[in-house]
């Protein structure tokens, strides 16, 4: 691959984009991050140049687009919280759908055509027990689902009107680490199951809690597909070479095909850790379905992705082996 194909990652500073943004430099691309580090680590900028800025900045985002010479986009910037979502959807819908709508602005200023865009499986909200191919409807129970949702929206009018390629991957659970402890999962405030049962085995959180036991699945906790991060940034590399020699796009889920219950999850941290955790259970989240496990038939189809390391053993070994390195806040600077 040539080393002058510059990407573009916003929100590269976060946990997904910079484990994308080292995939990116191994595979021979030089990732420049662009990210406004409200929530990701200066610290996780490694692997190429970091432009401070925000994506709904239309002219800083031209300007990274004609300085980097880049070739196309990752597009990883945005609010992710469900919970938070609801409380305040105004916050979602301006930072996600508006600072995508800036993006894509920039994108064809600049003659950039080509975008690999990171949705979720929240799009399809509620979808039954049965795994989720990407024909079911989409109907996202959240602010959170639906800014992702309306955001593929735009991107099949964009694909059609103006030619800008896009895929759309729609993850399931991402968590684990990378293998080198460079970098890993941590938010301020961090709100998922794995790096909260970390931090709670390492005395870092007071509050750890199973949100909802009366769930109507076989143990009454929510059941979720979890993907490593390190499979979804090769999922991320796959989609950017089919941009780059001509695909059109598309939406594909990426997941395992396999469902895990909150408890079962915490059973497996304390077998791999040697640790007991502390169980309270509290009332479930708003917006959280009881199960989400996707159908990552078409991603193997059509993109050649397999997931190579996402049994939970080693998502769970890899995530306790990057929070027992250094308590993550060292590693924020």
């Amino acid at each position: 691959m040539s080393q002058s194909r510059a990407i573009l990652v916003t929100g590269g500073a976060g946990y997904i984009g910079a484990h994308c943004c080292k995939a990116l430099s191994e595979a021979g691309y030089i990732p420049v991050c662009f990210d406004n580090l409200s929530t990701g680590h200066r610290g996780f900028v490694k692997w190429g140049p970091l432009v401070v800025g925000d994506v709904s900045d239309t002219q800083r985002v031209a300007d990274a687009i004609a300085t980097h010479e880049v070739a196309a986009v990752m597009h990883f910037a945005a609010f992710s919280q469900v919970g938070e979502s609801v409380g305040d959807p105004q916050k979602y819908y301006v930072n996600n759908l508006g600072g995508t709508l800036s993006l894509l602005k920039a994108m064809l200023e600049r003659g950039c055509t080509k975008l690999v865009f990171s949705s979720t499986g929240a799009v399809y909200g509620d979808a039954g027990r049965d795994p989720i191919a990407e024909g079911a409807a989409g109907a996202p129970v959240n602010p959170y689902g639906t800014s992702k949702w309306m955001i593929e929206q735009v991107l099949k009018d964009y694909r059609s009107a103006y030619r800008l390629n896009s895929f759309c991957l729609r993850y399931f659970n991402a968590c684990g680490a990378d293998p080198s402890g460079t970098i890993g999962e941590f938010r301020d405030p961090e709100t998922h199951l794995i790096p909260r049962a970390m931090m709670a085995l390492q005395g870092h959180v007071g509050d750890f809690a199973i949100f909802g036991d009366d769930f109507d699945t076989p143990d009454g906790t929510a059941i979720r597909d979890y993907i490593h991060v390190v499979d979804l940034a090769a999922a991320h590399l796959l989609a950017l070479n089919a941009l780059l020699e001509g695909s059109p796009g598309g939406s594909f889920n990426l997941g395992t095909g396999s469902g895990y219950s909150v408890r079962q999850v915490l059973t497996v941290v304390e077998r791999e850790t040697g640790l007991k955790m502390p169980l309270v259970t509290k009332a479930r989240r708003a917006g959280d379905p009881p199960i989400l496990v996707a159908d990552p038939s078409a991603a193997r189809g059509n993109l050649g992705f397999v997931p190579i390391c996402s049994d939970i053993a080693t998502i769970v070994k890899s995530a306790w082996a990057w929070h027992q390195s250094a308590h993550p806040k060292e590693q924020r600077v």
